[in-house]
């Protein structure tokens, strides 16, 4: 990408999380704060709510079913 090129030309890939903001890493738990950020939000009460209830509905594998 040329330094021209503005921000809201960029794929949303470039304005995805990076791995290395996420909590989780192999072989420990998953936070709901890796959930709501897995999933595009903004970490929040309420955020964090959704994803505690999503976490125990669905495991938290959950958050793999959202990464591509």
């Amino acid at each position: 990408m040329s330094t021209s090129e503005s921000e809201t030309s960029r794929s949303s890939d470039d304005r995805a999380t990076p791995d290395s903001l996420l909590h989780s890493a192999p072989g420990t738990g998953v936070a709901p704060e890796d959930l709501v950020m897995a999933s595009g939000r903004d970490v929040t009460p309420e955020t964090l709510e959704w994803a505690r209830k999503k976490m125990e509905r669905e495991g938290p594998n959950c958050v793999e079913r959202l990464l591509p």
